[in-house]
């Protein structure tokens, strides 16, 4: 047990798997982390979604495991947080009418919306990528808000809360729409850094259905929510922003010739970039699946390329019958002592589905004595294809990169440094394992001095 001499601040990460609460002190000593798995509802077709009430249920129940063991950790003194940051993940959102939910949250791997985007008019669909910054497809959130209101949400007089925010404005916090976050949904237009006034009249809503766009690090109030444990009520409370780019500033500024590598649910590759890019550079990398949006960095833009080996990977150890971190382990030791092509027949597993629009393990085995680190192997050899085809199309845009920071919950696996080091610059490992949550803290323990700036991360 430990007393503490500086005050306490938490990152919040709601992640696609779990969310995470990180406690510290204000110098950055981490006391505690704690998760909750994230309350999904699965449905038919690879549908999912969850209720605003089961994540703040959710949110509630972890916020009183962290104040039970905070009371442990220091019980010399009251065991306040003193500020409290959200980040999480983009695309998926919140309806709102008031303070009330009024749909659920769409998962931004849920592939409702496509059909509504494929018929957009021919204008709207032109500009969507220069525009926005995004591809055109069913994870931004218009394609999710386009799929609510043909099923009958008159979407007229309500407003969209991206996740954290959501969870921000649900403790006690202002509704704001934070600029990495909306670059996240399609109603926003990348060179004014204001809504996209065409697209918000194709949605037939006024310039209220965002709140006001703010940056990564505005204060939005005090946590008051009758829901919170002692510990956290009167917290100051902001919005990080979007989780891969806030976990690419826990380990500081990222020089623009390094690849910041995630690797949760979604692998996400990150530059970042003094400048935005030409309308014509986006609609060039979108077309390859690439973004190029805010940062939560007031002023500084990233390019974000992404697949989804993270869900292949889970889907494929669970296939093997492995669902906790002593299983995994010991696959990724037997995957480290086989070759990375396997010492299978050339053919023998064929693995698909990590492209950034599929998201579908889809496995082909055509020989005998596959096993799981085998079936590993064969998934990460699908992701650096990926990759490869990722880095070659940012490399006609911007300069390469000569170096690579791994992160994320799959980065300590041996097999995938390996892997990753087949197409990947001078990788190296972050040895921290709660990246997002860090770098929201960081975020949190600027609100306890009046002349910090977020820049400052």
């Amino acid at each position: 047990m430990r007393s503490r001499t500086s005050q306490l601040v938490a990152g919040l990460d709601l992640g696609s798997t779990a969310i995470k609460v990180l406690v510290m002190e204000e110098d950055g000593t981490q006391l505690l982390v704690r998760q909750r798995p994230t309350p999904w509802r699965d449905g038919p077709g690879g549908t999912t979604e969850m209720d605003a009430d089961d994540l703040i249920a959710e949110l509630a129940r972890l916020l009183h495991e962290a104040a039970d063991q905070l009371r442990t950790l220091v019980p010399t003194r009251a065991a306040a947080v003193e500020a409290v940051a959200i980040s999480g993940m983009g695309e998926t959102g919140i309806m709102v009418d008031g303070r009330r939910a009024v749909a659920p949250g769409i998962a931004w791997f849920d592939p409702r919306g496509q059909r509504q985007v494929d018929t957009m008019p021919r204008s709207l669909r032109s500009e969507f990528a220069g525009r926005t910054g995004l591809p055109l497809g069913a994870q931004a959130s218009v394609a999710k808000l386009l799929h609510l209101r043909e099923g009958g949400l008159d979407l007229r007089g309500l407003r969209w809360l991206n996740l954290p925010e959501f969870v921000a404005s649900s403790m006690g916090g202002r509704e704001v729409a934070e600029y990495s976050l909306a670059s996240r949904t399609g109603l926003l237009d990348q060179d004014t850094g204001q809504p996209w006034e065409e697209m918000l009249d194709y949605l037939a809503v006024g310039a209220q259905f965002l709140p006001p766009l703010l940056d990564a690090g505005t204060a939005l109030g005090e946590a008051s929510a009758e829901w919170l444990p002692p510990a956290f009520a009167g917290a100051r409370l902001t919005v990080a922003g979007h989780d891969h780019l806030v976990s690419a500033v826990a380990g500081g500024a990222i020089p623009e010739d390094r690849y910041h590598v995630s690797m949760g649910t979604a692998e996400v590759l990150l530059r970042v970039l003094d400048d935005p890019l030409p309308f014509e550079a986006r609609e060039f990398l979108a077309r390859f699946l690439v973004n190029s949006v805010r940062h939560v960095v007031p002023g500084k833009r990233v390019v974000v390329a992404g697949v989804k080996t993270g869900l292949l990977m889970r889907r494929a150890l669970q296939l093997c019958g492995i669902s906790d971190r002593t299983g995994r382990d010991r696959v990724d030791e037997l995957a480290r002592a086989l070759p990375l092509e396997g010492r299978l027949p050339r053919g023998a597993i064929e693995v698909h589905g990590a492209r950034n629009d599929d998201g579908v393990l889809s496995l082909t085995v055509r020989g005998d004595d596959v096993n799981p680190p085998e079936l590993v192997n064969a998934v990460l050899r699908h992701g650096n294809d990926e990759i490869e085809l990722l880095l070659g199309a940012m490399d006609k845009v911007l300069p390469p990169a000569t170096s690579t920071l791994l992160t994320g919950g799959w980065a300590d696996m041996r097999s995938v440094q390996r892997a990753r080091s087949q197409v990947l610059p001078d990788v190296t490992v972050s040895n921290r394992d709660q990246e997002t949550g860090y770098g929201a803290a960081l975020f949190a323990a600027r609100l306890l001095s009046e002349t910090s700036s977020p820049q400052a991360v």
